[in-house]
């Protein structure tokens, strides 16, 4: 009977200890979990991707461009922020050219002129939302685009003195560990920016040979070893016919955990993690793709080893992070991991004949489906254009740059190559990239400690915000709590208020901003007069560190650049007009305080000579009041008057010195809306509003206070009218008008699909075209598809 009660009592505790290990493993699995979970509610990705017409351009051309913007987890598209900034930037990241695009259900579009002083080179254009400068600009998006200027020499060729070729080491999991056998990825490129083909050796401090590798593919490779503790490595590398270079390995951890990731073909994946260490206890795996937690495993290190088995249906699609954390909650090893999409939208498209005269109609037929062959909506955009030795077909799509290139950091040479290819050769190829360049978004320390994210940028939802700073103009330090206005001058009324921060930040929330012109800033010259507002350029400060590959260009491409250059001034000279055409963005043309109580038009009433008579005469909702030989409006609405001045607008602008408003010429002023009621304008409480509106918008002649800051400001871009000129008759087609365009089609939105989708007339040059579709569903499909014609 004891030794049965002692039996007993030895299951009980063994049953109990394991409850207990198992209660500790879903502890930390579901701590871990939910701080993941808190930090993706609050951190919301954003992707953006362009499509431009066409990636080299010449002095005086315009460059078109369309902008997707979806979400970051799931690539639908995204309603989020209003406004997406387009820039392009030199090697020294100075900004030759920007822009600011409305945007709509996640779908923008625009131009950008390139100037005649352009220099030859390469160029980066790259675009991002306000809300995204809160995160690394690596995840911008961005694009090599190439200017060529034929009224600048190329530049001298400097011999370089730095390597031809540039190396780097990456072991799987992200440590070297002493006695532990490691996977170790490497990647070459070369200064054009494409991958070198390299074979080397890796040799110990005692030049003793204790690995061997080659690129497979684009410069990437991998090989194996296990590092000695005390021992320093370095790679010799050789390219072709140019010197040897040796690069030193990262440096070994006398202890540490190593990870590796073992795919042989089957539905699973096998995660092994090692460490020497000699301890026992538990570590953690956790797998998330886009931000979105997939699967979280727990497993007893023995050995110093554990594993973990992974359904492969378990991760998403897509680029999928594998981190595991030791017993104390720690990040020890990371790395990459892609599984290609089973989804895709697939665009046919097509011309109704392989081959055209000049001005010619071309026909072009549009459909979306699905792999089942279903029909689908989607935004779509389209470039047509000609291919020879200056411009060739571009590499890349709206589909490979979601699913690959946009999750990792830095360019990927080819991304398409991953999609297109699914031999054993593409598999390993693509691990090694995934090997090379994986990296987070996100701090885990961060996550872990549950520290709620800084933002200092917010989503534009409602339109283009200017943010400005107001500090005290003797010492520069920040005002706070100090009201402060900002108006853009003119017909329409565009006035903003805002009230400073503790930093003296100040945000102004546009709405339908358009165009370029004058914005004033100003605080109450009455009350706040001691202040300096700052504007801020809302274009980002913070810039990757991908450099463009250098420029160049051989005689081979003289003819076509001779051929470019001279469409492209004959465009512009007997075209000039057309390609300046812009749409009217339809804006809401009322005031920020809507319909007025009422409206005074002037010319309905005989004039006075003064303001003053003006107002006594005519308007019945105030009372005009001289008091110690100053000018007072008396507001008067049901209830009685109102306690002080009201708010007085000239063409939008506020004007705080009502003596001023009395000096306006009558005879200037168009109409006065009238607002006699208190009334709370965001952060503002205003003793009503009386609105002035001259017949010019050019605020009468009036003088602003001199504190006021008045500079030119660019608002969200006109969209200009793409020109395409129709021969449609032979009297139209046998003009003497000479046509060299090489851009014969673009359409930002294809509206419709079928066999009229999209219809265009050829030009006076020949040659082979290409055209580009680019497209995306409401449900997150990405897609793209090419053709050709000839042109005789």
């Amino acid at each position: 009977m004891r030794t049965i009660k002692k039996n007993i009592k030895a299951i009980l505790l063994s049953t109990g200890l394991f409850m207990l290990v198992q209660n500790s493993r879903g502890q930390v699995i579901q701590e871990v979990q939910n701080s993941f979970n808190l930090y993706k509610q609050n951190a919301l990705v954003e992707k953006i991707y362009v499509h431009t017409d066409k990636s080299v351009y010449l002095p005086g051309e315009i460059l078109w461009f369309k902008v997707y913007c979806v979400d970051g987890n799931d690539h639908k598209p995204l309603n989020l922020s209003k406004v997406v900034y387009i820039e392009v930037l030199d090697n020294a990241q100075n900004r030759i050219v920007e822009a600011k695009v409305a945007m709509k259900n996640g779908s923008g579009d625009g131009s950008l002129y390139i100037p005649v002083s352009i220099n030859n080179g390469n160029y980066k254009l790259r675009a991002y939302t306000n809300w995204m400068k809160n995160f690394s600009p690596d995840f911008y998006f961005e694009k090599q685009i190439t200017f060529v200027n034929p009224l600048k020499s190329p530049e001298a060729v400097v011999k370089e003195t730095a390597p031809a070729y540039d190396v780097n080491f990456f072991p799987e999991g992200g440590n070297l560990v002493a006695g532990i056998k490691s996977k170790v990825g490497f990647k070459a490129v070369a200064q054009n920016g494409e991958g070198a083909d390299i074979r080397g050796v890796i040799v110990d401090q005692k030049n003793d040979t204790v690995a061997g590798f080659k690129s497979l593919k684009f410069g990437m490779g991998n090989f194996s070893f296990t590092p000695a503790r005390g021992n320093v490595y370095r790679a010799v590398v050789t390219i072709g016919g140019h010197a040897p270079i040796t690069k030193e390995l990262p440096a070994i951890n006398n202890q540490g955990y190593v990870m590796s990731v073992t795919d042989n073909g089957s539905d699973r994946l096998g995660v092994d993690v090692k460490n020497n260490e000699n301890t026992g206890g538990n570590i953690y795996l956790f797998v998330h793709t886009r931000q979105a937690l997939k699967t979280a495993q727990s497993a007893e290190v023995n050995n110093g080893t554990a594993h973990f088995s992974i359904n492969k249906s378990d991760i998403g699609e897509g680029i999928s992070h594998f981190t595991v954390f030791n017993t104390a909650k720690q990040p020890v090893c990371e790395r990459l991991y892609f599984k290609r999409p089973a989804k895709q939208l697939l665009i046919g498209a097509s011309t109704d004949a392989p081959q055209y005269g000049l001005r010619k109609k071309v026909n072009i037929a549009v459909q979306a489906k699905d792999a089942s062959g279903k029909a689908l909506n989607a935004d779509m955009s389209m470039s047509v254009y000609r291919v020879d030795s200056l411009q060739t077909i571009e590499h890349g799509n709206i589909f490979s740059y979601l699913w690959l290139n946009s999750d990792i950091k830095g360019s990927v040479e080819s991304p398409e190559y991953y999609f297109t290819n699914a031999d054993a050769e593409a598999d390993e190829a693509l691990d090694n990239l995934m090997l090379t360049q994986g990296w987070r978004r996100f701090q885990w320390n961060d996550v872990l400690e549950n520290k709620s994210p800084n933002f200092a940028f917010l989503p534009e939802y409602t339109g283009h915000i200017i943010t400005a700073k107001i500090v005290n103009a003797e010492n520069g330090t920040p005002a706070k709590n100090i009201m402060t206005y900002l108006g853009i001058p003119g017909k329409r009324v565009q006035l903003y208020t805002s009230q400073s921060d503790s930093l003296g930040r100040l945000l102004y929330e546009t709405k339908d901003f358009y165009g370029t012109g004058e914005v004033i800033a100003q605080t109450n010259e009455l009350i706040d007069s001691t202040y300096r507002i700052d504007v801020i350029s809302p274009f980002s400060e913070q810039y990757s560190k991908t450099i463009l590959p250098k420029f160049d260009f051989n005689t081979a491409q003289s003819n076509a650049l001779q051929d470019h250059s001279i469409g492209i001034q004959v465009l512009n000279i007997y075209s000039g007009n057309l390609i300046k055409r812009y749409y009217d963005p339809q804006a809401d043309s009322s005031a920020f305080y809507g319909r007025p109580f009422k409206t005074y038009k002037l010319d309905d009433f005989t004039r006075f000579t003064t303001m003053e008579e003006d107002l006594r005469e005519y308007v019945s909702e105030d009372n005009i009041v001289n008091s110690k030989g100053h000018f007072h409006i008396k507001v008067l609405n049901s209830a009685g008057f109102l306690d002080s001045d009201p708010l007085v607008l000239l063409d939008g602008i506020p004007v705080f010195n009502i003596d001023k408003v009395f000096t306006v010429d009558p005879l200037k002023v168009r109409k006065l809306e009238v607002v006699p009621f208190r009334y709370y304008y965001g952060p503002s409480e205003e003793e009503g509003i009386f609105s002035f509106t001259t017949y010019k918008g050019d605020l009468g002649g009036v003088e602003l206070d001199p504190r006021a800051v008045v500079i030119d400001y660019e608002g969200l871009q006109l969209k200009r009218e793409f020109y395409s000129p129709v021969y449609d008759t032979e009297a139209k087609s046998a003009t003497r008008l000479p046509d060299f365009r090489n851009l014969l089609y673009w359409a930002p939105s294809v509206k419709q699909q079928g066999a009229d989708a999209a219809s265009f007339y050829t030009s006076d040059e020949p040659g082979t075209y290409v055209g580009v579709v680019q497209g995306l569903t409401s449900n997150g499909d990405a897609g793209s598809s090419y053709f050709t014609f000839v042109v005789k």
